[in-house]
């Protein structure tokens, strides 16, 4: 039986895809478009928009992994979508990324709110009564390698980020939460959310120096606004770094954007997120 792996050409999707094939297991690219995966991959082309897609592409699936796209005007819909589709056909299992999205502090003002596409999808999900887990990460690492973060690294040495030097943040990579989604989907035992990220959580500081030592040379880190951000990303972007200042505006706000020990993979999976200079090498940056 195969597991269902949404966004697998994507950032998210692809590491997860990797990781279950890896294992011996089958994993199936629900995609737009089948011919964007790479030869030898099992794929199905879905409609993420249409209950009857995703319902034909989950029945008879040992699992389904599935995350709302990050900016997507129409992720309400979405989340509706998925939850119908799984409610009708009941997968074995199903694992939700938040995206970043913090769904595990209740009475914090980071908390999404109970009427968010987040929310409603994984809500949804739970009161089908399928097995269900959701793998809740902070920051990627993945970040720092947008060019205008990365090249003044690379060329000035200094790291540019809109965070306080001093403000701890569970930073993961990618790769690290493909290592709990693969687990999750494997072991149905474990339910509930578990959060994705270093503990304790890594400053400014600590990136630099991880960038140092990689690429042997003196790397500083150098906290922006904001707003400053924002105006580096939006030749990259567009309209979509609106959202991205807000979020770093509401960070700002805040003390920490950090796990507990209780809920973390760490505690639960007995995962460890990888240090960012081995990070770094993995993918030779």
């Amino acid at each position: 039986m195969a597991y269902i792996v949404h966004g697998a050409t994507g950032a998210q999707g692809a590491p997860v895809l990797s990781a279950l094939a890896a294992s011996g297991h089958t994993p199936v690219a629900a995609v737009r478009h089948t011919k964007a995966v790479p030869a030898g991959t099992a794929a199905r082309e879905v409609d993420l928009l249409s209950a009857d897609s995703l319902a034909a592409a989950y029945d008879g699936a040992e699992g389904v992994f599935v995350h709302l796209p990050m900016g997507a005007m129409d992720s309400a819909a979405q989340a509706r979508a998925v939850v119908d589709a799984v409610s009708r056909v009941r997968p074995g299992r199903v694992v939700i990324s938040t995206s970043g999205q913090i769904v595990d502090q209740p009475g914090s003002p980071l908390q999404a709110a109970p009427d968010s596409p987040i929310m409603k999808l994984i809500n949804g999900v739970i009161d089908s009564g399928v097995s269900v887990a959701v793998v809740a990460p902070r920051l990627y690492l993945e970040n720092l390698l947008l060019p205008v973060v990365l090249d003044p690294v690379r060329q000035d040495g200094v790291l540019r980020y809109p965070l306080p030097a001093s403000y701890p943040v569970a930073w993961s990579s990618h790769l690290d939460v493909a290592d709990a989604v693969a687990r999750l989907l494997l072991d149905t035992s474990i339910t509930g959310t578990v959060a994705v990220g270093h503990r304790p959580g890594l400053r400014g500081p600590d990136l630099a120096a991880a960038f140092s030592s990689h690429l042997d040379r003196d790397v500083r880190f150098e906290a922006i606004t904001p707003e400053a951000f924002g105006e580096l990303i939006t030749t990259l972007f567009g309209p979509a770094a609106a959202p991205v200042v807000d979020l770093y505006r509401a960070l700002n706000a805040q003390d920490d954007n950090t796990i507990s020990e209780s809920n973390s993979a760490q505690t639960v999976l007995g995962l460890q997120p990888r240090p960012v200079e081995e990070w770094l090498k993995e993918l030779a940056v």
